[in-house]
């Protein structure tokens, strides 16, 4: 049972309800009319409950579940408790989370501007915003419709926000232009100088950095990540990229459409990612590098060359996953060959 004070839960649902929600299909069409009222995981979801089962570690779990449905891929379904209503499909977690967005949909934006805002007589603000207390608008910022900034977030001079963003408290944002759907959360930084000097033993000076930060339709940025404008061509975040706490993007960078940066990743300048690219967590990608579509980097992998479209690289210089196992296992059998 979530807390009512943070979430707003609407239902109940049934079974069939959910299965076309989700897309899947019931194993047992006798059970459409069963009603549910909430999700909740394997391990404590109860009669009118609905869970899910993603991963074969919990078949267990689900063999124990008590939960009035689950949905399951069909290779699991035979597993499920006598009783349990089933939602069948070949993506199980995809389709819970639409359940679950059912039972718990993203609020609306309620219109309203605190008079505690500060406003530059010059912006633009869409219909139907909300802007928290302590924000601050720039001259010549443009916001669209339905947008939420949150309190003390600041929108430097000359940013352009399409409509439904949603920017966190005390977020930051300088020289970029945001598409509509973009969700910062909270503390991040967009927009700042890149890391750029001219070295030498003169001193180390620096480079103007007149690029922007271009951050297209459904992208998501998580809290205290910090994304630098371009130093001349931009730095760009393609369509659809989720990117995930306390990650650190370099100046010039470009992340084509769908890829995803777990926590603590560092792109280092210049670098691009193709489309559905995954960088695990604390992986680290030097610059100048061309990183293939669909490639996946291991968590905390240093990757010092281009990747190539569809591999997998992990370890330290990174290398392709089926050489890093190779090399692992090698030094094992020499340490106990040595007795180490």
């Amino acid at each position: 049972m979530t807390d009512s004070r943070f979430y707003r839960r609407e239902g109940p649902f049934s079974l069939a309800q959910l299965a076309e929600i989700s897309g899947g299909s019931l194993s047992d069409a006798t059970m459409a009319g069963r009603m549910i009222t909430d999700v909740a995981p394997l391990y404590r979801a109860a009669a009118d409950d609905i869970s899910f089962l993603d991963n074969r570690k919990y078949v267990q779990a689900f063999e124990a579940c008590g939960a009035g449905a689950c949905v399951v891929h069909p290779e699991l379904a035979e597993m499920a408790p006598a009783g349990m209503g089933l939602i069948v499909t070949l993506e199980p977690y995809r389709a819970y989370a639409m359940i679950a967005h059912a039972f718990y949909p993203q609020s609306r934006t309620v219109a309203d501007v605190s008079s505690h805002a500060v406003i530059d007589p010059t912006a633009k603000i869409g219909p139907g915003c909300r802007i928290e207390a302590g924000a601050v608008i720039a001259a010549g910022v443009e916001v669209g419709a339905r947008c939420h900034i949150g309190a003390n977030a600041v929108l430097r001079e000359g940013v352009v926000m399409g409509d439904d963003c949603t920017i966190g408290s005390n977020a930051t944002i300088s020289y970029a232009i945001l598409g509509n759907k973009v969700w910062i959360h909270a503390g991040a930084a967009i927009g700042q100088d890149g890391f750029g000097f001219a070295m030498g033993p003169k001193g180390h000076l620096k480079v103007p950095q007149l690029g922007r930060v271009i951050i297209q339709d459904d992208v998501e940025i998580g809290a205290n990540t910090t994304i630098d404008r371009g130093a001349g061509p931009d730095t760009v975040i393609g369509e659809g990229c989720r990117i995930d706490n306390l990650v650190q993007i370099g100046h010039n960078v470009e992340l084509g459409r769908g890829c995803v940066l777990v926590a603590q990743v560092g792109v280092s300048g210049s670098t691009r990612f193709a489309d559905f690219v995954v960088a695990g967590g604390q992986s680290g990608i030097t610059g100048h590098l061309k990183i293939g579509a669909g490639a996946r980097i291991g968590a905390q992998s240093g990757v010092m060359r281009d990747v190539p479209a569809g591999q997998t690289v992990i370890g330290s210089p990174a290398v392709p996953a089926k050489e890093h196992w190779r090399q692992i296992g090698m030094l094992e059998r020499l340490a106990k060959k040595h007795g180490a």
